[in-house]
């Protein structure tokens, strides 16, 4: 799915069903930009090219 498909409110809204979640109607707006932020955050984080050498390390060692 393109990133201008994703409808976030209708994401949050599934989920709060899918979870029996309460959100109340004053706070949904903001639960949806706080969705716009982290999705904005984690586009940034997914894009980030990682070298095929790379290996996981089970520990981090600086």
């Amino acid at each position: 799915m393109r990133r201008e498909e994703f409808d976030v409110g209708e994401y949050v809204d599934l989920m709060r069903l899918l979870l029996d979640l309460e959100i109340k109607d004053e706070y949904r707006d903001g639960v949806v930009v706080n969705f716009e932020r982290i999705m904005a955050i984690a586009n940034l984080v997914n894009s980030f090219p990682l070298l095929e050498e790379i290996e996981v390390a089970p520990v981090f060692e600086p």
